[in-house]
């Protein structure tokens, strides 16, 4: 019975580390896309105001410099610098011995020049003598690098070339055949599930750049992205709902809309799961009308705030863009409106909803039962999100400030669940990544959260820190 109650929670982890890790190569590096996304919508022939001297650096650019970035950055998350130089070697190799963008190419390469590399550094642990490490060193790095860089040229470029190609003429049918309104079906609730950044930027974006290479914008940037869904889900629960969700719903809309910072809402469709039908309904329908409106972005627009999506909008887009945001968000509003309505005498609120979670997961809810062990030890909180820069610096900045209200000697910071520091102390996640967490610090105390706006659970952690610490004293 454990195994089976396990089950589906360490598939759920395993595919949203697998996620997290493809995600992870392309998000530090979203500022670099951003920029070639500019200068391709300023300088190409098409755009703005075309110059056909700047123009020169959009294409060197898109072939060399960012596949050469998502290679180091794989390598790097795989075995630090030496694993990102060898990343960078052997995606060398699949660039050079093929005549597309290799993003797909670069996400394979990278992080396999890390992973032997770290297999060798395992191998030669302890063996290599005193004064010839350097050279041990170096030169393991230039023979694996280069040995992978002639395998990238000579087999793996071929075959990344063709399943490049065979992604992008799937596309292209789905997108000819008006068939992408259904990619919703699997977009919305992968996004619940913690898998947007993985989505958005570890699959959409990698194709969306090859479309902007030979159209100048892809529809493909906006799939995950169109913050409507999530504004017309937020604006049902302010008007419908009860309790603290409609509290707090008004803040989550800002940060979501403008801000862009969509794991806000996730939350609020966990406490009704039959919501995603909304979402999917909303979805739908934007992808629909930016497809009929023929409309697309240039670059990715990360974070998905209406501000990112504008600035990163195709030459007469906007019309279609934001016909496409205000009817998915309508969409949405009304088929949540009516959820929520049909379903108001068994409103179930935040708190109740972690406690419903808790108990289908058959264990304790962090977020209803405090542990007190080692809390007047505590200095430093961490907040763990996917990709570290989002709902975890949000929920960072309100703990940081009511720490600071109460005078506690303890740093609030935020990061991703992979960049978690062995030595955490305390560690703060949305309850569906908790055991994610748990996975990479397993001696910090965990904390779970439904809502990374909860100021209440705060206000709770802060007066439990202090009796523990008047307990010392």
């Amino acid at each position: 019975m454990a195994n089976a109650q396990a089950s589906p929670g360490g598939v759920r982890v395993k595919v949203q580390r697998f996620g997290s890790f493809l995600s992870g190569m392309v998000m530090p590096n979203i500022g670099a896309f951003i920029a070639w996304g500019i200068i391709t919508a300023l300088f190409i022939p098409t755009g703005w105001w075309p110059n056909e001297k700047l123009a020169e650096l959009v294409g060197p650019t898109i072939t060399y410099l960012l596949p050469l970035l998502i290679g180091f950055t794989g390598g790097k998350l795989i075995h630090d610098v030496r694993g990102g130089v060898v990343g960078v070697l052997a995606t060398m190799g699949v660039i050079v011995g093929t005549d597309i963008p290799m993003f797909l190419g670069a996400m394979i390469m990278g992080p396999l020049g890390g992973y032997v590399i770290k297999q060798f550094d395992r191998l030669i642990e302890g063996k290599v003598k005193a004064g010839f490490e350097m050279l041990v060193n170096n030169f393991s790095v230039g023979i694996i690098g280069g040995l992978l860089m002639i395998g990238g040229f000579e087999v793996f470029g071929p075959i990344m070339s063709g399943l490049d190609k065979v992604m992008a003429a799937g596309v292209d049918w789905i997108v000819g055949a008006k068939l992408l309104p259904i990619a919703s079906l699997f977009i919305e609730p992968a996004k619940i599930l913690f898998l947007n950044n993985a989505i958005n930027h570890g699959i959409l974006s990698p194709l969306g750049v090859d479309q902007v290479a030979d159209a100048g914008k892809s529809v493909l940037f906006l799939l995950e992205a169109n913050p409507g869904p999530g504004l017309g889900l937020l604006l049902a629960y302010m008007v419908f709902a009860k309790g603290a969700a409609k509290r707090t719903a008004p803040g989550a809309a800002i940060i979501h809309f403008l801000g862009g910072i969509h794991e806000i809402y996730f939350p609020y469709v966990l406490m009704k799961p039959i919501l995603i039908l909304a979402m999917i309904a909303g979805g739908a329908t934007g992808v629909f009308t930016f497809v009929l409106f023929d409309v697309g972005l240039v670059a990715p627009a990360s974070p998905g705030s209406i501000f990112a999506i504008l600035a990163m909008a195709s030459r007469g887009s906007y019309v279609g863009l934001i016909a496409g945001i205000l009817l998915s968000a309508a969409v949405t509003f009304a088929v949540a409106s009516v959820i929520l309505k049909s379903s108001a005498a068994e409103e179930v609120s935040l708190e109740e909803a972690t406690q419903n979670v808790s108990a289908m997961k058959g264990k304790q809810s962090y977020a209803s039962a405090l542990v007190h062990d080692r809390l007047d030890k505590v200095d430093h909180i961490i907040f763990a999100c996917d990709a570290g820069m989002g709902s975890s610096a949000m929920g960072a900045s309100v703990l940081r400030n009511k720490v600071n209200k109460a005078n506690l000697p303890i740093k609030v910071t935020n990061t991703s669940i992979s960049q978690l520091p062995k030595d955490a102390q305390f560690v703060i996640t949305h309850e569906d990544l908790t055991d994610r967490a748990e996975a990479q610090v397993p001696d910090a105390i965990h904390r779970s959260v439904t809502n990374f706006l909860n100021a209440d659970y705060y206000d709770q952690l802060i007066e439990e820190i202090k009796a523990e610490r008047s307990k010392i004293s």
